[in-house]
């Protein structure tokens, strides 16, 4: 009788008879916990109007999209969701999947297949694509006659691989026999108007082919993380206007490093973050920085400017929408035609120069170096839009509640005969009084987490402020007891200057939650000494780990420090697993795919 009382509920409520039958089948088997779980996830959804949407193809529509995507930061993942969003509407059955779980040998089966994918490192598949990128320019890639593609790149134009990734998605789909449904976009960070473009073309091109004959029923994922509606509501475009709670040097007087320890306010959101996630600062640039370029350039700042369709004035724009601390190719190209100098437009005739030259300079050297006359609206016009810095959370809500810390480099330095520093760091260091205003949104990072299983043993790499994730690993996992032994590798300049946290990891140690801390204080002896070094030193007993099913993870540097870890870790499984060269590259291998083996670096 009940059952029937609440499907008449369920039909007055707007639901259909066949949609009434699909929940009623999906939560038959649902235990009361789970039921609990499940009614809190749909009321985030519908407070953020968001869905999970499984297409049912029927036999008679075989053909659906399937959108690949490789993601470090998040940011290819935000945009295959909006695509995602985008063919929901328009009724095309789509399918979206990390490449971290896809699975390869699907591929040959696929009709269309969209890859949004991001570059990382050097050229660097990002951690999720890695398997799927390696298997494609193997010898087991398929023929893929019958499939139809299309690759969108996300990127950065100071980089020399800028959107590498996707070029080789793309030449190597095409050389495998696939058909591209529209030519590669490669995306530089203000990608907003690009991607909405490639957006529309794939949908017109695509929408007569795959239009749903599909039943489409709304089926959460139970394995997807309570906090995800939650966290939903505030995003790098709808960012939580927090409060900056402190901002404390924890580097010592004399250390080469200006270190800090940040709390955020994150009362009254409602913002959920795990232990691996990245907090989205949006920065304001100094308005120094801002007085002196309106100076050089002979202009004033309450010039009305348009930028991306608002109207601000020259001052406002320059401090809160545009990048000026970071330099790129972009701004040397379009700003040179108002130079008119001899020397920087041969700048622009060698790629490697340019980035080397702008690799030393902010925006501000280079408006030095080669005055020029403009208008304030040109000049904003050579300038591209500010973007939010990530910083990996040093805490977890299990002991701080609603706050949010992170572990903050100062980026300070002298440069050709001025004072130089970031415009994040600098902004949350020294510039944002405690008590200001910043807006924040949480970016999740599921490449980065502690495994589901409390008993399995953790190694934890992170020099300098690589450290921060670890601080909240260790949190997480003293507040739920876990009995999996956990073992840091941290390095830095000098113990008494730069232990960061020292008294932390002493209090760990001390009660039973750290089991192992490795250092390594690169000046404190005549030979320089990192963690690569410490890991060789005890390769044995890592190996030994790693074979009782240990996850390894790195935090930190990814130019070199990355690298050299994972140089050690081969030499490691070689010296110590007896094997090849390639068993050991292998061995490596899977881990990452086993998602034992995880980086957030940067």
């Amino acid at each position: 009788m009940s059952s029937v009382i609440n499907q008449a509920t369920g039909l007055a409520a707007g639901l259909n008879e066949n949609q009434w039958t699909q929940i009623h089948q999906a939560t038959a088997s649902l235990n009361p916990q789970q039921l609990t779980w499940l009614s809190g996830y749909l009321a985030g959804m519908a407070q953020t109007g968001q869905s999970t949407v499984l297409a049912q193809p029927d036999s008679s529509h075989a053909k659906s999209l399937t959108i690949l995507y490789g993601s470090q930061t998040g940011n290819a993942k935000s945009v295959a969701q909006e695509f995602k969003a985008k063919l929901d509407a328009l009724n095309i059955p789509a399918t979206i999947v990390s490449m971290a779980d896809y699975k390869q040998k699907q591929l040959k089966t696929e009709s269309h297949v969209v890859i949004i994918v991001s570059t990382h490192g050097i050229g660097e598949a990002p951690d999720d694509a890695v398997a799927l990128h390696s298997f494609l320019a193997g010898k087991k890639a398929p023929k893929l006659n019958d499939l139809n593609f299309a690759v969108l790149g996300l990127g950065d134009t100071s980089y020399e691989f800028f959107c590498q990734t996707a070029k080789d998605f793309d030449k190597r789909l095409q050389d495998l026999g696939a058909t591209r449904i529209t030519d590669r976009v490669d995306c530089d960070v203000d990608y907003d108007a690009d991607v909405a473009a490639w957006f529309d073309t794939i949908t017109h091109q695509v929408k007569d082919e795959l239009s749903a004959k599909s039943s489409q029923s709304v089926i959460p994922s139970l394995n997807m993380h309570p906090s995800a509606a939650v966290a939903s509501q505030y995003t790098k475009k709808l960012p939580y206007t927090a409060t900056l709670l402190e901002s404390q040097k924890i580097t010592g007087r004399d250390s080469v490093k200006d270190i800090r320890h940040i709390e955020i306010s994150l009362e009254n959101s409602g913002i959920q973050y795990r232990p691996g996630d990245a907090l989205g600062v949006w920065f304001k640039n100094d308005i120094n920085l801002v007085d002196e370029i309106t100076t050089l350039l002979g202009l004033q700042g309450d010039t009305s400017v348009n930028w991306s369709g608002d109207d601000y004035n020259f001052n406002d724009a320059l401090i809160n929408k545009l990048e000026l601390t970071q330099s790129y190719p972009t701004f040397v190209t379009k700003y040179a035609k108002y130079a008119n100098n001899i020397e920087l437009n041969a700048l622009l005739d060698d790629k490697s120069v340019l980035r080397e030259y702008l690799s030393q300079r902010q925006i501000i050297d280079v408006v030095r170096q080669y005055p020029a006359k403009l208008n304030a609206q040109e000049f904003v016009d050579t300038l591209r839009m500010i973007t939010p810095r990530l910083y990996s959370i040093a805490s977890s809500q299990a002991e701080v509640e609603d706050e949010v810390h992170l572990t903050v480099a100062l980026v300070e330095y002298d440069a050709h005969g001025y004072a130089h520093q970031g415009g994040a760091s600098s902004f949350l260091s020294t510039r944002l009084d405690e008590g200001g205003e910043v807006n924040v949104f949480v970016e999740k990072n599921d490449n980065f987490r502690l495994p589901d299983d409390g008993n399995t043993p953790v190694i934890m790499i992170g020099p300098g402020t690589g450290i921060a994730p670890f601080r909240a690993f260790m949190q997480q996992r003293e507040a739920e007891e876990a009995s999996g032994e956990n073992w840091l590798f941290f390095g830095n300049p000098n113990y008494t200057q730069d232990f960061l946290y020292q008294t932390e990891w002493q209090r760990f140690v001390k009660d039973g939650v750290l089991n192992k801390v490795s250092l390594a204080f690169s000046r404190d002896q005549e030979q320089k000494v990192y963690v690569q070094h410490r890991m060789l030193e005890q390769g044995a007993e890592i190996y030994q780990w790693l074979e009782q099913g240990a996850h390894i993870y790195v935090c930190g540097d990814a130019n070199h420090m990355a690298k050299d870890v994972q140089d050690a870790l081969v030499q490691i499984v070689i010296a110590h697993g007896a094997k090849s060269d390639e068993q050991a590259e292998q061995y490596i291998s899977d881990l990452r795919r086993a998602k034992r083996y995880q980086k957030d670096v940067y």
